[in-house]
């Protein structure tokens, strides 16, 4: 076997393995099994003193034990309530804690199917997964915890009826030391909510106080995707970096960083698709902490600003806000330019960000002028290989002058013999004289590979793509092609195999179907190897491919598609401009003809061979 094969099965074999590491990284989604156990709410301040914090302040933290849990949520459950609407949301505020723990999305719903629920961001305590935003004060000097407004404090709702982007409620409440502690809550027309505390000290004493938002989700969300290509977990921006925390790295109270969350600008918790976060009041000296409490299996993230002394006669007001919703670029992008700092990068764009950024924003601004992501993926392919036509027009013609020159390498092969390092340096000398780089054809595909992992990646995590229809059974490109043979390729009402079982990769669906005749018919440019070996690999690499990606996002697959077949077009014409004219026709005709085992052809020659050593004697 000369080197020219061993470099082929070598690059073969190099490239099945890639995909199968992909699989094995990024498997199917599945469905986690929803938590058990008893819920447990966030209590009146009982945690471990904080030495860094002035009189010793103390924050709410999830110490409540399992017998009160049930009347905790029974008490949630029967207080008062403020309606929530707005033009993308719909929930409720408690008056227990003014506690923001019931909010769903009104634009998006759990799945396809006619009737499907919308997506539920926030739950109260009592209901599986409670999730739910508090905000308070943490008592100092001069105060107990029960003189300071807590999770269990019953407000009342001093003005308006329903939360709306036009009508704000307030809420009061005053305790038996002379402080009155108001609370305005806004929202806007998606998905910032702005808290402003406020306490005046009506007494004839200096307190000290702290205003705290806890952020508290009972148990892991059910709905992870369990794949790492996109992160869920905490999130948070402090003393100008971005960190990430995933589900199982959580640490305990006890085991948290709190130089880590000094200065944090915002904090909170990030699903594939929705997130909710802190954003603490800009120029503001906030701590975050953000821990697991294993006993009770609650996760919680705490935005608290330094402790303040409040003289007789005086008041203090903070302004903090509360993102609660989906992770849209454009609404995020608005923030972020409104002063919340780099909140786009609660975006997980991955290790290629550089790329992954720009592919979006063009990919977003095409489906923005054509108004269908299936054409705008199209449109992006177009784009992304016109960029690369003049890489690809120089490997096409470096391809072109390789085979011009096969007679001549051929000659000295035999020339050369079993003298390698003879053969390699008339190799080089050939390549320098004729201004061939044989390392020209590998640089389109390079480039590819980083470009379609950047895709993926935006097909995958923005919610842009989610449920994006494309036409007729094409009605979410971020999920595999839902066709296959037992629906006739869609034009039957019936579903496919489920994703990722063995039915769903032998019956197919049309697109990835479409993805191996492109890339078969892109091989038939050129006529087939007259080696064995190269014949097989050639052969089977289209159909090996089309079956080991059929489960991968119909996003990306048109992708795949409309990438071949330009690049065949490309190819095509770049051919006929070097005075190479390639017989598409004959080499199909070819490839469906019978040709002679190798080892009947070296049978028919062996006689031959004797015949000639024997006339020789």
């Amino acid at each position: 076997m000369d080197d020219q094969n061993k470099n082929l099965i070598l690059a073969t074999a190099l490239s099945f393995v890639v995909i199968l590491v992909w699989f094995v990284l990024f498997p199917p989604p599945e469905q986690n099994t929803p938590l058990t156990g008893e819920t447990a709410d966030l209590q009146a301040p009982s945690g471990p003193a904080e030495a860094t914090v002035p009189q010793g302040a103390d924050v709410p933290v999830a110490t409540t034990n399992d017998a009160s849990a049930s009347q905790t949520a029974d008490t949630v459950a029967d207080a008062p309530r403020v309606a929530i609407e707005t033009p993308r949301l719909t929930g409720s505020i408690s008056l227990l804690g003014g506690r923001l723990d019931d909010l769903s999305l009104k634009d998006y719903k759990v799945s396809l199917e006619e009737g499907a629920d919308i997506v539920t961001m926030l739950s109260p305590v009592g209901q599986a997964g409670a999730y739910y935003a508090l905000y308070g004060w943490a008592a100092g000097s001069g105060l107990t915890p029960e003189q300071v407004p807590g999770p269990n404090t019953v407000w009342s709702l001093a003005s308006g009826e329903t939360l709306t982007p036009s009508t704000p409620i307030s809420l009061s409440w005053t305790n038996d030391a002379g402080l009155t502690f108001n609370r305005e809550m806004a929202v806007d027309a998606d998905y910032m909510f702005t808290v402003t505390q406020t306490v005046t000290n009506t007494g004839d004493t200096s307190v000290s106080l702290a205003p705290y938002s806890v952020l508290a989700r009972h148990g892991e969300p059910i709905d992870q995707t369990g794949i790492w290509v996109v992160h869920e977990g905490a999130v948070q921006f402090a003393g100008g970096e971005y960190k990430e925390t995933n589900w199982n790295k959580f640490p305990t109270f006890a085991e948290v960083d709190k130089s880590e969350g000094e200065n944090a600008r915002w904090a909170g918790f990030t699903d594939h698709y929705w997130q909710t976060v802190l954003i603490a009041p800009e120029g503001a000296d906030t701590r975050v902490e953000t821990f697991h409490d294993a006993a009770l299996d609650i996760y919680q993230t705490t935005s608290k600003k330094a402790t303040t002394s409040l003289a007789p006669g005086a008041s203090e007001t903070v302004t903090s806000q509360v993102f609660a919703g989906a992770k849209e670029w454009e609404a995020i992008r608005g923030y972020q330019t409104a002063g919340v700092e780099k909140f786009i990068d609660s975006i997980d764009w991955g290790w290629f960000f550089f790329l992954t950024k720009p592919i979006f924003w063009l990919l977003h601004e095409l489906n923005k002028i054509i108004g269908n992501m299936g054409w705008a993926i199209i449109g992006l392919t177009l784009i992304i290989k016109a960029v690369l036509f003049p890489l690809a027009y120089k490997s096409y013609v470096s391809m072109a002058k390789m085979k011009e020159l096969q007679p001549q390498m051929e000659k000295l092969k035999e020339a050369a013999g079993d003298d390698r390092q003879k053969m390699q340096q008339g190799m080089m000398e050939l390549y320098k004289k004729e201004k061939v780089n044989p390392a020209a054809g590998c640089l389109p595909i390079l480039m590819q590979i980083p470009i379609f992992f950047s895709l993926y990646k935006v097909i995958f995590v923005t919610i842009e793509l989610r449920h994006a229809p494309w036409f007729g059974p094409f009605q979410d490109l971020s999920g595999p092609d839902p066709t296959t043979i037992l629906n006739l390729w869609g034009l039957l009402p019936i579903a496919g195999p489920e994703p990722g079982s063995i039915m769903a990769l032998l019956f197919i669906g049309i697109l990835p179907l479409l993805l191996g005749i492109s890339m078969w018919l892109q091989q038939k440019l050129n006529p087939a190897p007259t080696d064995p070996t190269q014949q097989m690999i050639f052969a089977w690499m289209p159909w090996v491919f089309m079956f080991m990606l059929g489960s991968f996002a119909s996003g990306l697959v048109v992708y795949w598609i409309a990438n071949n077949i330009i690049t065949f077009t490309q190819q095509y014409l770049i051919m006929r401009s070097q005075g190479y004219k390639p017989d598409l026709l004959g080499n199909i005709k070819s490839s469906f003809k019978k040709r002679a085992q190798p080892e009947a052809a070296n049978a028919s020659k062996a006689p031959t061979k004797a015949a000639s050593k024997k006339g020789g004697k």
